[in-house]
């Protein structure tokens, strides 16, 4: 699948690491439905390819990581419910969720609306100084539409996370980090050399082992402590005898 094929997304491979860097930086990267194609052909051979062990996110261009929804479109169409319409259209974000390899996130620049929700979707997320976070939704009459009113308070607290999502204030990197939308600061020289590092040591371990720590933690957030030491058990079980067979 070579990067040319796509207009608003450059995708690589190499050494067990995929790259996707969003690339319409005139706009920040604004999410759009091409974009959104794009993404989805390139995550569902990520999910179908046993070559593929992580895989790095990142923006293109000095601006930012990403701005969130490109909004000329919901000016070309009869109303902003055709528009969040079609962007649903192909669940993109279940399916990235579905994916259990791991995700580092390299954030840059603006942080913005479902740009933030994306990078919610991988599994370490790093910035470089001078990178803010928003979400300005609820500012234009409008709510979350990226998964992010979960995944967002399931990862940072929830006063934070009310914080950002209705009140629409910018958090700076500092603020990021200690709220816990943000895993690591770097300078903005080391912030890719630090995402490929981390990317290359998950695709050194064991993959099976990875898969089953992070589908099991996903599957079974929000069920009761017994329950989830059950599962787990077995989950445990099942993993052993099919990867240590005596």
């Amino acid at each position: 699948m070579p990067s040319s094929d796509f207009k608003t997304v450059i995708y690589s491979k190499n050494k067990g690491v995929a790259k996707i860097t969003l690339n319409r930086p005139n706009v920040i990267n604004a999410y759009n439905i091409q974009m959104r194609d794009e993404l989805f052909q390139i995550l569902e051979s990520i999910r179908d390819d046993e070559e593929i062990l992580s895989v790095i996110l990142s923006g293109n261009g000095p601006k930012g990581f990403c701005s969130g929804a490109d909004l000329t479109e919901f000016q070309i169409n009869p109303s902003p419910i055709i528009s969040r319409k079609a962007r649903w259209e192909r669940d993109i974000w279940g399916l990235w969720m579905s994916i259990p390899k791991p995700f580092v996130a390299a954030l840059h620049g603006s942080v913005i609306g479902s740009g933030l929700e994306m990078s919610y979707l991988c599994d370490l997320r790093l910035a470089c100084v001078g990178t803010t976070f928003s979400m300005p939704e609820t500012q234009l009459g409008m709510i979350p539409g990226a998964g992010g009113t979960q995944t967002i308070p399931r990862n940072t607290n929830l006063s934070s996370s009310l914080d950002l999502m209705i009140s629409g204030v910018t958090f700076s990197e500092n603020e990021a980090l200690k709220s816990g939308i943000i895993h690591r600061i770097y300078e903005e020289s080391n912030l890719l050399p630090a995402a490929e590092e981390f990317a290359q040591f998950f695709a050194n371990l064991n993959p099976e082992a990875v898969r089953f720590v992070k589908s099991n933690m996903k599957k079974n957030i929000g069920k009761s402590t017994p329950e989830v030491f059950k599962l787990e058990h077995i989950a445990v079980k099942k993993f052993f005898a099919q990867n240590y067979k005596t």
